[in-house]
């Protein structure tokens, strides 16, 4: 069996689906590893070290398309719509694409690829379980959004994070607010922690509070009933505007009295909630900054653009997307390592064996025999065509 990697293609994208580390797993298991020239180059890897780790380097992007029985991928058509149709005359029926897809947002990428006969694998539907936690690439790529946005808050705010002694006086500590402690949220507490600064974080579920405390902040504790935070597959899900709006009446105070908020609240499919109004970015403190992680699904700020930066009445407010994109040699390799074990969790003696019964399998497939084939994406693209035929 044939892997294939090509160079990504989406604008600022500088993550390679495959490391040179991950290439001899895969030949023990039977798979040969395309890569197109120059592929890993913007995340650090060379092509000569492709070739020493025995993978065969091409210069001819058709080629691969050719030859590979699979497709690895960063982006693939779903997550990367306007390149991304370069490629897709260049798929074959049958053949199979694994990357990131956005499938419950991209109706007619996915009908595309369907069209296309090809097997669509999407990486953000990997089911939140045990033995599914080394392929989760949302988990992965959620820890270097977290680390990279404490460093951005960090270069943004006119104030050093930790406490300082000094002959010229005492400089007070940073103080930092994390609104969401999941992945991103705990990575971004970490981070400051390890800066010096004072860190508060809240999430809507309880049950974090420990792991929040465990990295030397306070968890704050609102009083809001609420039932479960997360769906069956263990990603966030809407808790209904009347619970935002009480979260964000009781969060005002918090805000007020930090000097950097981050907010990580995200929702697969959906719009991002908006957790910081526009009345509670005005209460903050002139020089203080918003780092919004949820950008790219809108954001959790009222007031965020994405990809940008502005100010608001002294606050700098920043929406960075595609984080990971800007530390490649790590997401790179944390990438490569999810997709590596996904595809051994796929081969059999050398062979892809696709097995709808098997949870993993069954929950990231999204397209194979000319049809889309995943509830969940099915269900989302129901939903969008009624809320068309309504508005």
């Amino acid at each position: 069996m044939i892997v294939g990697v090509v160079k990504e293609s989406f604008p600022g994208e500088t993550r390679v689906a495959l490391v040179p580390a991950m290439l001899p797993q895969l030949e023990r298991a039977g798979i040969d590893v395309l890569i197109e020239s120059g592929a890993g180059s913007a995340a650090g890897f060379l092509d000569s070290e492709y070739e020493n780790k025995g993978a065969a380097v091409v210069g001819s992007r058709d080629e691969i398309f050719k030859r590979a029985d699979v497709l690895a991928q960063v982006r693939a058509l779903g997550a990367n719509p306007e390149a991304g149709r370069a490629d897709l005359e260049k798929l074959r029926q049958g053949q199979v694409v694994i990357g990131l897809a956005e499938p419950l947002t991209a109706e007619e990428a996915n009908r595309a690829m369907a069209l296309r006969g090809v097997t669509l694998f999407s990486m953000e539907m990997m089911p939140r379980i045990t033995r599914a936690q080394s392929m989760d690439v949302l988990s992965s790529m959620a820890t270097i959004a977290g680390y990279k946005a404490v460093l951005l808050a960090a270069d943004a705010l006119p104030k050093m994070f930790p406490m300082m002694m000094t002959a010229a006086g005492t400089v007070a500590p940073a103080r930092v607010f994390v609104v969401g402690a999941g992945v991103a949220g705990l990575q971004a507490i970490a981070t400051a922690r390890k800066l010096g600064a004072v860190v508060e974080a809240y999430d809507v579920r309880p049950a974090v509070k420990e792991q929040v405390e465990s990295l030397g902040a306070k968890f704050v504790e609102l009083e809001l009933e609420t039932a479960s935070s997360e769906d069956a597959g263990g990603y966030a899900k809407e808790l209904g505007e009347d619970f935002y709006k009480k979260q964000r009446e009781m969060m005002l105070k918090v805000v007020a009295g930090s000097d950097v908020v981050i907010t990580t609240a995200a929702v697969p499919g959906k719009k991002a909630p908006i957790l910081v109004t526009a009345e509670m970015v005005q209460g903050m403190k002139p020089g203080s900054v918003i780092i919004d992680l949820a950008a790219e699904r809108g954001g959790n700020c009222e007031l965020t653009r994405p990809g940008e930066a502005t100010i608001e009445g002294g606050i700098t407010i920043l929406g960075p997307v595609n984080l990971p994109a800007s530390i490649p040699y790590h997401a790179s390799q944390m990438y490569a390592k999810n997709i590596t074990t996904f595809l051994l969790h796929l081969v059999d003696d050398g062979a892809l064996k696709i097995d709808r019964g098997d949870e993993i399998t069954a929950g990231t497939l999204i397209t194979e025999g000319g049809k889309v084939v995943n509830e969940m994406v099915l269900e989302a693209m129901d939903a969008a065509k009624q809320g068309r035929a309504t508005s």
